[in-house]
């Protein structure tokens, strides 16, 4: 998984499926693929992501990079490793 603990938070490498049937987090190998509900139509898939982001690890959540792509860079503020490794840990299969 691409996890990057940084001085003001997490950074998460994630894919983002868009237009599925409910929102939710899988591990595919190396890599976090994120299904969101959301059409890619003006920012709502980003918004859903920050927002579901939010509430899963009860920080903000900041996109740093890849607005307009499915690959995409997410900043998670004051959390540290240990803060979303058991949300990880569930991911794998």
């Amino acid at each position: 998984m691409k996890v990057i603990e940084t001085k003001d938070g997490l950074i998460l490498e994630i894919l983002v499926k868009p237009r599925s049937r409910a929102f939710r987090l899988v591990a595919e190998g190396d890599e976090i693929v994120v299904f969101c509900r959301e059409e890619p139509v003006k920012g709502r898939v980003n918004k859903e992501i920050i927002h579901e982001f939010s509430k899963l690890f009860h920080r903000r959540v900041e996109i740093i990079s890849g607005f307009s792509s499915k690959h995409k860079k997410l900043l998670i503020w004051g959390a540290k490793s240990i803060d979303v490794e058991p949300v990880l840990q569930g991911l794998r299969v």
